[in-house]
């Protein structure tokens, strides 16, 4: 197994791993990443080369290429469930996962985080079906019937120009009675963020969190994941990450591993006067949506009404 290179946690704040992977469809060799992510820096942790059936079908162009025999196919969920695994067996701290559409949008990727007892807060398309005991909807017809006061203007994280604000919407779904514990221990949520120049523009997100987490901490999170985007620029223009020409297996893992090192160390060094002046311190798509509206406040914040009659069958999972 490869070492997975690190920043220094910082403990009072999350810690987040970001899985992804390019959505451009050109010419080139295609990785699947996962980026780690503490108050004090961010750093590339993980990758693999996504190989598609063309490849894998083709012995003789494998071994061309110098990919190993034992290399099958795998979809780009499975090698995001690998790296979820190999980074949290590799003991990195992580208290949150994000990732994009072509993850949230997988259930067993998304299961599997539940099972592994991590949180998360995923994109997924306006498309993404909502099945519960409340009942069916698409994310965006449930989201369009929110009401005016379920909207919190809040920032998801510092940018450029500082604080990133938006308006959020989220909404916790009941208790699913096939995986949960009684009582449970986490909440999953359904969540949009709303531009504030143009209300339009909506972007849609599925969470899994601790019961008692805040919404300002879920937004915070969904914001996080561009650390990732952060890390291929800065790999990119430091380390050369992008600067090959390989065509063979072993060179592709080669250049790909030396550059995230490179980026590692050097997100650890400037990462590191911060660490000690803190210590100096002292410091620490069918389906339509039900006629009623399925939102309903309850305590300090909404969740979506379910029958109050026994199900006659077992329901269909969250996703």
């Amino acid at each position: 197994m490869q070492s997975h290179p690190s920043v220094p946690p910082t403990p009072a704040r999350r810690a987040v791993i970001e899985i992804q992977a390019p959505g451009k469809i050109d010419n080139c060799q295609i990785g699947v990443f996962a980026a780690y992510a503490t108050g004090s820096g961010r750093a590339l942790v993980d990758r693999e080369l996504y190989l598609p059936k063309a490849w894998t079908s083709d012995r003789d162009r494998c071994r061309a290429a110098k990919i190993p025999d034992e290399r099958g196919f795998a979809t780009k969920g499975e090698l995001a469930r690998d790296m979820v695994r190999r980074c949290l067996a590799a003991g990195l701290p992580a208290k949150w996962i994000t990732a994009d559409e072509a993850y949230g949008q997988d259930w067993n990727f998304c299961r599997l985080l539940e099972q592994l007892d991590i949180g998360y807060v995923v994109a997924v398309p306006k498309s993404q079906q909502i099945k519960s005991l409340a009942g069916i909807w698409r994310i965006d017809q449930l989201i369009e019937d929110a009401p005016g006061d379920a909207w919190q203007r809040l920032s998801c994280g510092d940018g450029a120009k500082g604080p990133r604000i938006y308006d959020w919407a989220a909404a916790k779904l009941p208790a699913n009675i096939v995986f949960d514990p009684d009582p449970p221990t986490h909440h999953r949520w359904v969540m949009a963020r709303r531009s504030l120049s143009d209300p339009a523009d909506l972007a849609y997100y599925l969470a899994y969190a601790p019961v008692g987490v805040e919404i300002a901490e879920l937004a915070k999170v969904a914001g996080s994941r561009w650390a990732i985007e952060e890390c291929f620029q800065a790999a990119k223009n430091e380390c050369g990450l992008d600067e090959y020409e390989v065509r063979r297996y072993v060179g592709w893992y080669r250049h790909i591993t030396l550059a995230m090192l490179a980026h590692a160390i050097l997100t650890a060094l400037a990462a590191q006067p911060q660490a000690d002046g803190d210590a100096a311190k002292g410091a620490a798509e069918t389906d339509q949506p039900p006629s009623r509206s399925p939102w309903q406040r309850y305590g300090g914040s909404w969740t979506l009404s379910c029958p109050t009659r026994e199900p006659t069958a077992i329901p269909s999972p969250t996703r």
